[in-house]
């Protein structure tokens, strides 16, 4: 997690008590932007709400180990404006993993969803992330664990296999042991993971999208709510997969591009939209201000907002002042003006 996370305004066990006890629909999957490290964090999810009220939000991954024996409060604690915001566990103990889960609805969060397709060394050299592939029978066993101890849904993601396995036979595999304990919903991204020969980074991109053998499953499936991930870039894109799944998840493209999650609600949900770039921008000072005054950075906040504004007027302003001016002792909210300044500017000259 970021340094310098806000204290004031999270949700925590006593504030938000497991107020939403329904089954996950498919429909509840229709949208969501992806758990990713270093970057899903809370100030960025804050920032996604006010670009999208409908799509689902993830937290990063955050182990076992950390939610039983670390700050809870740091590593799960959010804001209510949040919601509708899934929790992402990593671990491959069921008990632990059942712990952990408990621990999570506490706080609020409406799903847990288990990282069965995280390739780095670290989820290796601990047994988990995408390593569970080859072990669809203890993934069953983590899926039942943790829905004996929530009343919230308990979702997967994960790949559609790992190395030289055959991935017609491994996600069906991985699909049957789950959905045999009542799993909410299965993520699929579309990639083999390599976890011999590929970095993190490189299997994010090298190994081939197979989005036909997620159309498979789904056939094979049809009462098992299936969403895809990787790959995805355009909400033109996702439409096309919701005409074969009930869920697309959107990673690095909704990260990069935040601005494209303004037209999610209307395309994807068919709901009312008035949200509109840069009155998003202006309404994150009062969260900024909130921030700094529980001792946090202002660019805590604003580097998730660097692509706000991507292919529009004074995107590269807006970029290069953030970029250079948030990280600058006792920077405060109006860094952020300024920068805003830059793109109503160049808006008004490109009229």
């Amino acid at each position: 997690m970021v340094a310098g996370q806000p204290v004031a305004a999270i949700s925590t066990p006593s504030q938000t008590a497991l107020s939403r006890r329904v089954s996950l629909k498919p429909s509840e999957h229709r949208f969501s932007v992806a758990p990713m490290m270093d970057w899903s964090d809370r100030h960025c999810r804050a920032f996604h709400r006010r670009l999208s009220a409908h799509a689902r939000l993830y937290t990063e991954m955050v182990t076992t180990g950390a939610v039983i024996h670390g700050p809870r409060e740091r590593l799960l604690g959010f804001s209510p404006e949040e919601q509708p915001v899934a929790v992402q566990l990593g671990g491959s103990d069921p008990a632990a993993l059942a712990e952990a889960a408990s621990i999570a609805e506490a706080f609020g969060y409406i799903e847990v969803n288990l990282n069965v397709g995280c390739p780095s060394d670290r989820v290796q050299d601990g047994r988990f992330g995408a390593c569970l592939m080859r072990e669809p029978r203890l993934v069953g066993e983590c899926v039942a664990a943790m829905k004996r101890a929530v009343k919230v849904p308990v979702t997967v993601k994960c790949r559609i296999g790992v190395d030289d396995q055959d991935t017609e036979i491994a996600l069906d595999d991985l699909a049957d042991a789950v959905v045999a304990e009542g799993v909410g919903a299965l993520i699929v991204h579309a990639r083999k993971a390599w976890l011999q020969g590929l970095s993190p980074k490189e299997n994010r991109d090298v190994p081939p999208l197979d989005y036909a053998r997620v159309h498979r499953l789904k056939q094979r499936l049809p009462d098992l709510p299936v969403s895809i991930n990787g790959g995805i870039a355009t909400l033109d894109e996702a439409e096309e997969q919701l005409k074969h799944l009930d869920g697309v998840m959107l990673g690095r493209a909704a990260y990069q591009n935040p601005g494209l999650l303004l037209d999610v609600d209307a395309r994807l949900f068919g709901a009312d939209s008035s949200a509109e770039a840069r009155a998003v921008a202006e309404s994150m000072v009062p969260y900024i201000e909130a921030h700094i005054a529980s001792g946090g950075k202002v660019s805590n906040v604003t580097r998730h907002m660097l692509g706000l504004f991507q292919g529009l007027p004074g995107a590269r302003a807006w970029r290069r002042h953030l970029a250079t001016e948030a990280v600058k002792p006792g920077a405060g909210a109006e860094v952020l003006l300024e920068a805003l300044s830059f793109v109503r500017e160049s808006a008004a000259r490109a009229a």
